[in-house]
């Protein structure tokens, strides 16, 4: 009979594996013999905690999995869990809201691992212009904005190919998480009329993707950065993003900025 869920051993080889280590380049890296590490993985011996955290720690497992791998091995999760608005996170609000204007005439967003919106700048309104107001209810899911009919739609030039990016990503999430929320939200967008025909502009043989869009000010398309914290202790911070757009193009430079400048007169 097939276990329904699988045991540490079998996960840690699946990191492994996923990886692309052999059991004598993991043992090597966590001091640990090879002999071991097979018993290890083959359910002949149980792993202690300290050893646990090394194997994950190499096999650079998310913390929120690590929690999850200690839970079921018997231990005490080790890294904790705290929202975005815990007083303990007051000093990264800071400066992520510091970040957040400094990006301003442009967009900038805080996404969570569920690529929902924790927090943005507001900076051109004119994306949202005609998008249903459900999808603009918090949490702002920002593959549903772009993707659903009634979101960013046809207004989108490449949606054919943000379409594909944006699947491929939810796809890759979903073989190193398995998380619920990511593949319901996947079959919601596989449910959506394809645009896989959508013609790409001429920019799409660039080195990345823009977003393109139609707005009241005009054809806008920008360039997306993604910005994360380095060696987080945090689970929720591990998981925050902070995401944002620059102008594509000088058209999209002079739209936006002069937009600006009219609302602050």
């Amino acid at each position: 009979m097939t276990a329904l869920h699988p045991t540490i051993g079998q996960q840690l080889r699946a990191w492994r594996e996923r990886c692309g280590l052999s059991q004598l380049d993991l043992a090597l890296a966590a001091d640990v013999s090879a002999r071991h590490l097979s018993f290890v993985e083959t359910g002949r011996a149980q792993p202690g905690r300290d050893l646990l955290l090394r194997l994950m720690a190499e096999l650079q497992v998310s913390l929120r999995e690590r929690n999850l791998a200690l839970t079921a091995s018997g231990f005490a999760p080790v890294f904790p869990m705290r929202g975005y608005q815990d007083p303990s996170f007051e000093q990264i609000r800071a400066f992520i809201n510091a970040a957040l204007e400094r990006q301003k005439p442009f967009p900038a967003y805080v996404l969570d691992r569920h690529w929902s919106v924790v927090a943005w700048n507001g900076a051109v309104p004119e994306l949202s212009a005609g998008v249903s107001p459900a999808l603009l209810a918090p949490p702002v899911n920002v593959f549903r904005l772009v993707l659903h009919p009634d979101g960013y739609g046809e207004r989108l030039l490449n949606r054919g190919a943000w379409r594909a990016r944006i699947m491929s990503r939810l796809r890759r999430q979903i073989r190193l998480s398995n998380d619920p929320t990511l593949i319901a939200l996947l079959e919601e967008i596989s449910s959506y009329p394809d645009a896989g025909t959508t013609s790409a502009p001429p920019e799409e043989d660039g080195p990345t993707i823009p977003i393109q869009i139609v707005t009241s000010l005009g054809r806008l398309s920008f360039l997306s950065a993604t910005t994360i914290f380095g060696n987080p202790v945090d689970v929720a911070l591990e998981e925050i993003a902070l995401e944002m757009l620059y102008p594509a193009d000088a058209a999209t430079d002079e739209a936006v900025r002069a937009a600006q400048a009219s609302a602050l007169r």
